[in-house]
């Protein structure tokens, strides 16, 4: 749900601007000229067959993969320019992979911490408290002292999104954060990104979750080949595609 006048307020039109991206990986070519645009508030779901270079686009967005050409934009700021100052660009966007990334020596609330202190430059009591607060927006504030081998893998997640949260981040991206989870803990995590999603925050998810993207996203992208094939509202993309390939990536996923 995108935030209107945000963006005017605040000096730039859109969160997320990806212009002509592509990126090789030797002869391969993942991403073959990528044009996106993500508004404040926004909620963006990117689906696709396996290999059609998804992730890849959401690792540039970050400048987790470097571009082999194009420019990506992250609140008006050029993060592909060889003289950004990376590290502070990304210190406003939240990532969630498909692996939690937890340390596993450490307490939930610690691992919620210690990028508060060390990055925020936030003292301890601070850093506790947004961590606490951030847990129970997550739905586990019992789980304050507890360590990642004793969570469940959609307890895990949800505490990767509340250290994300912990860090102010003005968009989210999400690389198919359900993907390495069992059938019956993906709905525990799906719910917490509806609510973020309720709360307005600018999220682009790569995903394999049709229902989220039909409820949630206000775009869905279809991608194939390292191309954009289709993208518009989910009552468009996924009920009522235009493209051939779209229909048939469909008819197998549902």
């Amino acid at each position: 749900m995108a935030v209107s006048g945000q963006a005017g307020e605040r000096g730039y039109a859109y969160a997320i601007e990806v212009r002509d991206l592509h990126k090789s990986f030797g002869d391969l070519e993942v991403l073959r000229g990528i044009d996106l645009t993500i508004t404040p508030g926004e909620v963006v779901c990117v689906i696709g067959p396996s290999g059609s270079g998804k992730s890849t686009l959401l690792r540039c967005v970050n400048r987790l993969e470097e571009p082999t050409s194009g420019t990506v934009l992250i609140e008006g700021e050029d993060i592909t320019d060889p003289d950004a100052d990376v590290d502070r660009i990304r210190s406003r966007i939240g990532m969630l992979f498909q692996q939690f990334n937890l340390f596993p020596h450490l307490s939930v609330t610690r691992n919620l911490t210690l990028a508060q202190q060390r990055v925020r430059k936030r003292s301890k009591r601070e850093a506790i408290e947004i961590a606490h607060a951030n847990l129970e927006r997550v739905g586990l504030s019992d789980k304050l002292d507890a360590y990642p081998a004793h969570l469940s893998g959609g307890q895990q997640q949800r505490v990767a999104i509340a250290r994300a949260l912990s860090m102010d981040p003005d968009l989210m991206l999400f690389d198919e954060p359900t993907s390495a989870l069992d059938p019956e803990l993906v709905g525990e995590v799906l719910a917490v990104m509806r609510l973020l999603a309720d709360e307005g925050m600018t999220m682009m998810v790569v995903t394999h979750e049709m229902g989220f993207a039909r409820e949630v996203a206000d775009r869905v992208v279809f991608m194939d080949a390292g191309l954009i094939v289709e993208e518009g509202p989910p009552e468009q993309v996924l009920v009522d595609p235009q493209h051939d390939r779209t229909r048939r990536f469909l008819q197998l996923v549902r």
